[in-house]
């Protein structure tokens, strides 16, 4: 085998052996990519926020929601990895080559309002952190924060910059940590996480409604595909599937390992801060939480210094990388759109209009900070986007990824079918909740 085949995980088995199974430890990072990182960034401080505040106010009522989306999550960031991979574009170019003008600019300004409140409201969260640790004023760190992420997209070379994003993910092992520095009620936790519950309140099904939004989000979807995408033009060896099917089985087996892995890594990480959130704010009858510096801070004085230490760090690091994400994703969906020349692996010159949308969304993310608005309310209203684009663009998915004349061959297997419709169905039914809280 070529050396350029070695550094590929699709191609570095010998002919006829299993990609994936039986692999050492190095192999198996090696696999792992835009699935562990998209997953990793969708526990960003505002997913942070609205798990605390569903673990805050509930306790451990809604555990149960982890386990149940975890196969819709899955299932959907699949189809996003598997659209990318098969035709070499990322999800807003199959919506422009495939639908009309009209769909995929609706989409994508939807998604770029959305991703420029929910960079903001990240950034914010970044900032307090640290205020609260170091002290002195917030606006310095917020703006240093959104420097350093795009400098780190602009400056970086590719495959450097993806290495940075798998160790960021390490930053999550913090939420782990902080569970074992709270007692938990297991028995009680146990049947929240065993036992669906339901009530007809407003609080309920708004943070249900909430969850849901935070871990199936449309910004997931544009982000993985294009990643795909880009690393199978940037790997010499890899083409789109529609052209050489002969490399599927590998590639598919690949994407299915990864986005699994990475969907468990956010499922569970929401897990814990669910559980942390339940066991000592919710206990302590401290249930105003309304970001996730203020969880930080509520849990100082029920937890202690270290949990809340812990906990604090790990807002910072998830922030990392959950940035580059929203303004990448936005960049790349605006740039398919628009067909410019794309990707984190083209020098700024040759991308310039990518990597100023990059840098622009993250800088109006950074003067959101600066502006007499409510950053949670902005954040509620992101949620609403968000929500509401879910289901029609799991449905536009769907309809690509089962069309021959989009993947060839490739369509979806009967399985994810049915999890794809019935995710889109679950989404629908969000937005009617969502709005029914409104008028209630």
């Amino acid at each position: 085998m070529s050396e350029a085949a070695d550094a590929d995980p699709e191609f570095s088995t010998a002919k006829g052996s299993d990609p994936v199974v039986g692999t050492s430890k190095p192999r198996l990072l090696g696999i792992l990519g835009p699935g562990l990182i998209t997953g990793a960034s969708d526990d960003d401080p505002s997913g942070i926020a609205t798990y605390s505040q569903a673990g805050a106010q509930l306790g451990f009522a809604l555990l149960w929601l982890m386990p149940f989306t975890y196969p819709l999550m899955a299932v959907t960031q699949e189809i996003s990895a598997r659209l990318g991979r098969t035709t070499g574009r990322g999800l807003a170019g199959n919506i422009r080559h495939h639908h009309p003008p009209w769909v995929a600019h609706g989409c994508i300004g939807l998604l770029l309002l959305a991703n420029v409140i929910n960079l903001g409201a990240d950034l914010g969260s970044m900032g307090a952190v640290s205020q609260m640790l170091a002290g002195g004023p917030r606006w310095p760190y917020v703006v240093a924060f959104g420097l350093v992420c795009i400098a780190m997209q602009v400056l970086l070379e590719y495959t450097r910059y993806v290495k940075v994003l798998k160790w960021l993910t390490l930053s999550l092992l913090a939420y782990f940590g902080t569970v074992f520095t709270v007692t938990v009620p297991w028995r009680e936790a146990l049947h929240g996480l065993f036992v669906p519950s339901w009530e007809s309140s407003k609080d309920y099904i708004s943070l249900v409604v909430a969850v849901l939004g935070t871990t199936i989000s449309p910004y997931l979807f544009f982000w993985q595909a294009s990643q795909e995408a880009e690393d199978q033009r940037e790997q010499p060896l890899r083409e789109k599937l529609t052209v050489a099917p002969e490399q599927a089985p590998a590639a598919l087996q690949r994407i299915g390992l990864d986005t699994w892995t990475g969907m468990a890594l956010s499922n569970l990480v929401a897990l814990a801060i669910m559980l942390t959130a339940g066991a000592t704010l919710h206990a302590s009858g401290n249930t105003d939480i309304d970001s996730a510096q203020t969880a930080a801070e509520a849990l100082r004085p029920v937890a202690g210094e270290l949990s809340f230490l812990i906990f604090a760090l790990g807002i910072i690091g998830t922030g990392f990388m959950a940035v580059p994400v929203l303004a990448g994703s936005a960049a790349y969906a605006v740039g398919e759109a628009l067909r410019w020349p794309i990707g984190l692996a083209r020098r700024p010159k040759a991308a310039r209009a990518f990597y100023i949308t990059l840098a622009t969304a993250t800088a109006i993310g950074t003067i959101i900070n600066f502006l007499p608005l409510d950053p949670m309310r902005a954040l509620y209203w992101s949620a609403v986007i968000n929500g509401v684009m879910a289901a029609p663009i799991i449905v536009v998915m769907m309809k690509l990824a089962t069309d021959p004349r989009v993947v060839g061959r490739f369509t979806l297997p009967l399985w994810m079918r049915v999890i794809g419709w019935i995710t889109a169905a679950v989404m629908a039914f969000c937005v009617v909740g969502l709005f029914g809280t409104m008028v209630l």
